[in-house]
């Protein structure tokens, strides 16, 4: 009788399963993605750039605008340039503190990091800071211009350009404010980009206006008025790339997934007429 123990089968069973190496117990395992969720999201460079363009744009006028404040505080001689400053304050005094809060509280509103980031505090200064002063920029703004008397050199085309602009910036926030109370997001969002861009054409005259002055001297009626409505200009065409480029793409998803949707849901009520067939 053979009594030498079978050999064992070389051949692994059929629901054995080859493994690489130890399995982790579940104290090993990690979630995925766990350690990024506690990570707060990085500025990217290109907003870091958008903010700080920003603000040097604001800043020129919102230094003039102090520098004009501090001499209507202080009682400073008024001249031909300022009486009419000094007459009424009012209105200059409103614009120029509201231009300032809506100029460098909007770099904040519009990089989408930081909005993100703070969505919660993003709404409460949308609503109770930045509109209110955009507000107060464009009806200060026609009531200035309706009050003061300007210089000969702005002339009456400057004039209807002012209250052009003032009303498209009372306008953009008007419709900013309808598109955000239907939830409509992207169309909040590109109203709020023209109305800002509106704003800022204080701070683009600059760039087109000083040159010109440095090389040819002051400019006449007319050339007055091509150099700050290039301001404005400047600004509406930047401001519409920049809502083409970012803010109009966002609802090209949307539309293509209903397509789809709905192709879908034909193709599969026709399966089963195409199956009994």
């Amino acid at each position: 009788m053979d009594t030498t123990p079978p050999l064992p089968d070389a051949t692994p069973a059929a629901d054995a399963t080859p493994t690489a190496g130890p399995i982790p117990t579940p104290a090993a395992r990690t979630p995925r993605n766990g350690p990024r969720k506690s990570r707060r999201p990085r500025i990217p460079r290109r907003e870091w750039l958008l903010g700080a363009g920003l603000a040097l744009l604001a800043a020129i006028p919102s230094i003039a605008g102090a520098v004009k404040l501090e001499g209507l505080a202080t009682g400073v001689p008024a001249t031909p340039e300022t009486a009419r400053f000094v007459e009424m304050p009012t209105p200059v005094a409103i614009h120029i503190v509201a231009a300032i809060v809506y100029s460098y509280v909007g770099i904040g509103q519009f990089l989408p990091t930081v909005r993100r980031r703070n969505l919660g505090l993003h709404r409460a200064m949308g609503r109770y800071v930045l509109v209110p002063a955009g507000f107060a920029v464009a009806l200060t703004g026609l009531w200035m211009n309706v009050a003061y008397e300007f210089p000969a050199i702005d002339g009456v085309g400057l004039l209807i350009s002012r209250y052009v602009v003032g009303i498209g910036m009372a306008v953009a926030l008007v419709l900013a404010l309808v598109a955000i109370g239907r939830r409509d997001v992207p169309t909040h969002a590109a109203w709020m980009i023209r109305a800002y861009a509106l704003a800022l054409g204080a701070g683009t005259q600059v760039l087109t206006s000083a040159p010109p002055m440095i090389l040819f001297g002051p400019p006449d009626e007319l050339g007055r008025l091509l150099q700050m409505d290039a301001g404005w200009l400047i600004n509406i065409v930047v401001a519409e790339l920049v809502i083409a480029r970012w803010i109009r793409p966002r609802r090209r998803p949307s539309t293509t997934s209903g397509h789809r949707t709905k192709t879908s849901r034909r193709a599969g009520t026709a399966r089963p007429k195409a199956a009994q067939a």
